[in-house]
């Protein structure tokens, strides 16, 4: 045990503004990327510590806990770079591709391909999966469309975070309703008032953003060249398709993430063995260090030359990184002193879904992972909810729209990092395409304080007037 002094409002409010100017100031201006601006941030948060009592032993086991607590987050990292990898090699990613060239049509691209990003995490419980299977086909697609490649990696990331959001196999779906202590469907349906509303939205904007590039003149004989190389470089039988196949199937059969996603891996082994005629050492590198392609088209180059574990290993130092930040800000209390004070000056139980809301973005900014969002902010706001009479799958559904839905905008969070990794564009240029994850958000916000969706207690549907809250206070 150590004694030491708990941060002041101000003091936790200075340290956690001068870490995301930090950030944010080296993205944005400076323009490199948020690894040594983290370490810079480790520094800062350290100072804190010590001018707060802590020594240097508990600040590292801070440290180290904040990266404990998402170890199998990060094994994940190196278990899609392989997938990403295999599929390429077994022709399961390039089948995808040339399939959907035949289906696929530029006005109709974005909507449909939401539909299918979603249908997928749906059945996998996994954005991160869907991104990294799914996601690359409809980037190759997006790409021969002419649809610029920050629109086709917003919709892949909204139409992933929907699915994974709204899925029982999901663990974030599990998490939330396990924190906040209300059941796994109450949970979904909770989430189903301002989710579907939002998802109407996205299909209506993507709809609108394809007749954008439904009268532009697209040189159909390049795509045509397209597939006709792809279909030059693998064999494209239906049978390439079963890696997909196992690990939808395997989620249906509700088998944990990890090991449904290796066997996806493994699954590919034979086929491109058999199959695509590639030798054993052809598939260990492709697990290593991902596919090349060497076709000489450059389109289809840049769209195969992608995975492997040691094309995770950026994401994977920046993940590793952010959390031992993340561990440090929330062992020194800088969170719950703000948290504590924020808590004072709410008054109605209508806006306490903005607040927490707010504070699993700020800890997703701060703490680089959404199920650290989750845990934390489920935690620091549930006597709250209990003491405002609001139902607790009300905060459970709060949780994911602010933790689980914001990760991925943000670069240096461990979604934002895997989503660059598997779709090649950046969170900050895909985020304002990402229509769901800000919109579900400010929904989420919003239609509680206009007296739409605040459930309590003692309702078991939706409050339409929130007048009966007024004098409803936390004190």
């Amino acid at each position: 045990m150590y004694e030491q002094n708990q941060p002041t409002i101000k003091f936790a409010v200075a340290v956690t503004g001068l870490i995301v100017l930090t950030l944010m100031g080296g993205l944005i201006f400076l323009k490199v990327d948020p690894h040594v601006l983290l370490i810079t941030d480790i520094i800062i948060a350290y100072f804190a510590a010590v001018k707060l009592g802590y020594k240097w032993d508990y600040i590292s086991e801070c440290m180290a806990s904040g990266v404990n607590k998402a170890m199998q987050t990060l094994f994940f990292f190196f278990l899609i770079g392989m997938a990403i990898g295999a599929w390429i090699l077994s022709g399961t990613v390039p089948a995808l591709i040339s399939y959907g060239f035949n289906i696929l049509n530029p006005t109709f691209f974005l909507p449909a391909g939401l539909i299918i990003c979603s249908i997928t995490a749906l059945a996998t419980g996994s954005s991160w999966s869907t991104a990294g299977t799914v996601g690359i086909a409809l980037m190759g697609i997006g790409a021969g469309l002419d649809i610029p490649a920050p629109i086709t990696a917003g919709m892949i990331v909204s139409g992933s975070y929907f699915g994974d959001k709204m899925s029982p196999l999901s663990d974030t779906t599990n998490l939330a309703p396990a924190i906040a202590g209300t059941n796994l469907y109450d949970h979904i349906k909770a989430m189903l008032y301002t989710t579907v509303p939002t998802y109407i939205i996205a299909l209506i904007l993507y709809t609108v953003l394809g007749l954008k590039y439904s009268g532009a003149t697209f040189d159909y004989q390049n795509i045509d060249f397209i597939q006709s190389t792809i279909e030059g470089m693998f064999n494209l039988k239906i049978i390439v398709i079963i890696p997909l196949i196992v690990v939808l199937a395997t989620s249906f059969l509700k088998f944990p993430a990890i090991p449904g996603l290796m066997l996806g891996i493994v699954v590919s082994i034979p086929i491109s063995i058999y199959i695509q005629k590639a030798s054993l050492s052809d598939v260990i590198n492709a697990l290593n260090y991902g596919y090349v392609s060497n076709s000489g088209v450059e389109m289809v180059d840049t769209l195969l030359t992608k995975g492997g574990i040691q094309s995770m290993m950026w994401t994977f130092s920046l993940a590793i990184i952010a959390l031992a930040l993340g561990g440090v800000l929330s062992g020194i209390g800088v969170f719950n002193a703000i948290v504590t004070k924020i808590m004072e000056y709410i008054k109605e139980s209508k806006y306490l879904p903005a607040a927490t809301i707010l504070t699993c973005m700020a800890v997703n900014i701060t703490m680089a992972e959404q199920y650290v969002s989750i845990v934390v902010t489920g935690e620091l706001y549930k006597g709250a909810y209990e003491k405002s009479g609001l139902q607790p799958r009300m905060l459970s559904r709060c949780l994911e729209e602010g933790g689980t839905l914001t990760s991925s905008l943000i670069p240096w969070n461990t979604c934002g990092a895997v989503m660059f990794a598997a779709l090649g564009v950046s969170a900050i240029q895909y985020a304002p395409y990402a229509i769901v994850n800000w919109l579900n958000p400010l929904l989420g916000m919003l239609l509680p304080i206009i007296g739409y969706s605040l459930l309590r207690d003692t309702d078991n549907e939706l409050i339409e007037n929130d007048s009966e809250s007024k004098g409803n206070t936390f004190d």
